[in-house]
Order: C-alpha cells, then structure tokens, then sequence
C-alpha cells in the first residue's frame, strides 16, 4: 500500500495540463485618458473611504449600509457559495480515504448446499478503502480545480465591486438628500417672500397704488412657488426612502441643517494611466478571473480525449467472527485499477471541447468590453470632475449678479421707477440661479464619489 501511495504521487507531480498558456488581452482602450486632467494629490489605492468622506453622518450611514444592506449580504454569501464549491473541486485532487466496518450474516438452505444440509455463514470486515480516485495524467481534475478556484476570485472580486458601488451609492444618496433639503429650504423661503408681497400688494391696490395687473402677477408667482414647493418636498421624501432601502434600516434622526457645502469631500484623486486602473478595479479583475476559469476549461474538456485511470482499493482483516479480526493471517485486501477511453461518443467529446473554446471567446470579449467600459467611466468623471468645478464657481457669481439685481429691481418698484413684472422676473432668475448652484454643487460631490468608485477605491 505505501509503494502504491508513493507511485500516485510521483504520478500526480509529473501530471501534465492540456490548458492553452494563458496571456492576458491587450486592452482595447489609449493609453491615456484624452482631453482631461488625471491629475491628483491622493491615490486612491489604499484610500480608506473614511479618509475619503469625512462627514460624521455619512461615515454612519456608509457603516450601517455595510452592516445590514441586504445586496451585499447575497454578494457574500455568493462568495462563501464559491469557495465552498472550490473546495469540493479541490478535494477530487486528492484520494478520499474512507473507514469500514461490516458484517454479514447468510443462510443456505439444504437444497442449495453443496453438503446437503443448511448452511449459516459470518464474516466480519474492518478496512480502508479509496474508490475510485483518477490518476490526473493530462490535468483534467486540476484544470477543473483551478476553474473552479478562478471562478471563486472572480465572485470575491464582484463582492469587492459591489461594496464600493455601496459605498458610492450611499454616498450620492446623501447628498441627493442634502440637496433636495437645501432646494426645500429655498423654496419655503421664496412661497414665504411671495406670499408676503402678494399680501402687500393686495393692500396697495387697495388704496389705489397699485393695479390688477400687479397683484395677479404676485398671486400667480405665489401660486407657482407652492407647486414647486410641493414637488421638491415630493423628490425630498423620495430622496430618503432611497437612503433608506441603501442603509438597509431605518435612518436614525439626520441634522437637517447640513449643507452640502460642509461635507469636505475633494475629488483630487490622480488617475494615473489606463492601466492602473486595470489592477485595481474589482469588476475588470473578476472579468480576468471568469477568462482565466475559462481557459481552464479547455483543458479538462480536451483531457476526455485521453484515456482515464482510476484506482479503488482496501485494506483491512476480515474474519467469520468478531474475535478474529484482529488474529494473524486475517489480512484482506483488494486493488483495482480502470482504464477508460472513448471510442464512439458520437462527438459528444469535441463538442465539448467546441463549447469550452466558445466560453472563452465570450469570456474574452467579456473582458475587453469590461475595460472599455472602465476606461469610459473614468474618463467621463475625470471631464466632470473638470468642468463641474468651471460651470460651479460661473453660476455661482450668477447668483451674486442675480440678487444684486433683484434689490435694484425692489428699489425701483419701490420708487416707483418700474412694473412689479420687473421684480417678479427678477426674482424667478435668483430662484432658479440658487437652484442651480445647489444642484450643481451636488452634482460635483457625487462625481467625486463615483470617481472614488471607478478609480477602484480602497474598500
């Protein structure tokens, strides 16, 4: 038995593999991002996102997210899913080495003996065995082993890339809130201001310094100001029940106060080239993961052409009683091995070959579209991140110019210099500038989150 032991190991090191050499596709994207500033004064690998999103309530928010979000304990699960399957796979490398005790218990009848009378016979078996293990001359059993721990990597990277999507997505879930929070705080401030005008304007049209015209522009202004009011409340309580679904619990009591202004996030991320980004996000290493698992394949598909060897065998005493199992000259044993070749499958073998060459073509193309689609992403927040701060700090100084405009425009109606139309346009396009500023502002923020993302982050 350990002579045996000895030859299938010497058997299974000088194994060979039928799996095509593996060599990573050459990506199909620039070498560098085109038209757009790279630059940066932090990496993000190894970026922790508590360095990178320093805000208290977020922070919380982020932490409960990854406790109790319901996607990422499946995405988990997945993971230990796979390694388990991974583990059943790798064990078919290795002999299965079981324990047996038997006994058995038979009677004869007469006419069947050969003695003429009844027959009662015993026999009592203790051994180990090994069914049926496969000497791995062409790297069948590996190759599915290694398929099967490529897959395993490639479902811890996906769990990787779906936490840093958590956190992005809790992030610009965040301040999507704050936003709507800031735009409603506006909105109440402007329904406010109009009422108080309409009301004023109502009481000088009725001593006669002003006209119909007037006052139906102000209640018109003021009615329109409620609706937009209604509907920002409406996308405010939506913001939070998407919160909500993200954190995976109930949102404790936020401080509402919030600006956005105040989150101290600084989307100075340096993207490096291309290929930095290859090795760092999840997605585009699981994608290589599931393309390495392929090619595996090809070669347990093409070890069926060749003959396959296994081996079963015990070793154990057996005796016609219990006492004499263990007495000298009870030694039992059995060695088998089998040999397998296809002759006539019917193509059944080829076509199997044919099906784990096309997977890997798929898995190919899989991988090359992964990286176009990274290399855009990157390349899409890193012109945002750009022109988001350009149109921020323009609509900003058209916010100021607004509001200087608005208190000419009060002074002149005042004095009765200009139309209360004057005004009221005046006030519309400082709304819609305040509105503006906010909503780009958050814009910006979540560029900055999403580029923490696609930079393959430090989750």
């Amino acid at each position: 038995m350990r002579k045996s032991i000895a030859l299938i190991g010497t058997i299974l090191i000088a194994g060979c593999s039928l799996a095509p050499n593996y060599e990573r596709p050459t990506a199909p994207v620039a070498a560098n991002w085109a038209e757009t500033d790279a630059s940066g004064t932090r990496v993000v690998a190894g970026l922790d996102w508590r360095a990178y999103f320093p805000d208290a309530q977020l922070q919380a928010l982020i932490a409960d997210a990854l406790e109790h979000n319901r996607d990422l304990r499946i995405a988990v699960a997945r993971v230990e899913e796979a390694r388990g399957l991974y583990g059943v796979t790798r064990a078919d490398r290795l002999p299965n080495i079981d324990l047996a005790a038997s006994g058995t218990h038979a009677h004869t009848p007469a006419d069947l003996s050969a003695t003429g009378s009844g027959i009662t016979s015993h026999r009592y078996d203790v051994n180990v065995s090994m069914v049926s293990f496969e000497l791995d001359f062409w790297g069948r059993v590996a190759n599915l082993a290694e398929a099967a721990r490529r897959s395993y990597l490639a479902t811890e990277e996906a769990q990787r890339a779906f936490k840093l999507s958590l956190i992005s997505d809790v992030a610009n879930a965040w301040f999507v809130l704050l936003e709507m929070n800031e735009r409603t705080a506006l909105a109440r401030e402007t329904v406010a201001t109009r009422e108080e005008t309409r009301k004023l304007i109502s009481r000088r049209r009725d001593v006669g310094i002003a006209g119909d015209l007037d006052y139906l522009a102000a209640d018109g202004a003021w009615q329109a100001s409620k609706a937009e009011l209604a509907n920002l409340e409406r996308q405010q309580t939506a913001a939070n029940n998407a919160l909500t679904l993200l954190v995976g619990k109930p949102l404790e009591k936020l401080a509402t106060e919030t600006k956005l202004a105040e989150q101290g996030v600084v989307a100075d991320l340096a993207a490096g080239l291309p290929s930095d980004v290859l090795v760092q996000r999840p997605d585009v290493l699981a994608a290589e993961q599931k393309l390495i698992a392929a090619n595996a394949n090809i070669g347990a598909a093409r070890a069926a052409f060749l003959p396959r060897i296994s081996l079963t065998g015990a070793f154990g005493t057996a005796s016609r009683t219990l006492s004499g199992l263990f007495e000298s000259d009870s030694e039992a044993w059995n060695y088998q091995p089998a040999l397998r070749l296809p002759l006539f499958d019917f193509g059944r073998v080829a076509a199997n070959v044919d099906v784990a060459e096309a997977r890997k073509v798929v898995a190919v193309a899989d991988y090359e579209k992964t990286v176009q689609a990274a290399f855009r992403e990157v390349a899409d927040l890193l012109a945002a991140r750009d022109k988001l701060a350009t149109q921020l700090a323009a609509l900003e100084a058209a916010e100021q110019a607004q509001s200087a405009r608005k208190r000419i425009a009060d002074a002149r109606y005042e004095a009765g210099i200009s139309s209360y139309l004057e005004v009221l346009d005046a006030q519309r396009e400082l709304f819609n500038a305040q509105q503006s500023v906010v909503a780009t502002r958050r814009a910006g923020l979540t560029t900055a989150a999403q580029l923490y993302k696609a930079l393959g982050g430090g989750a």
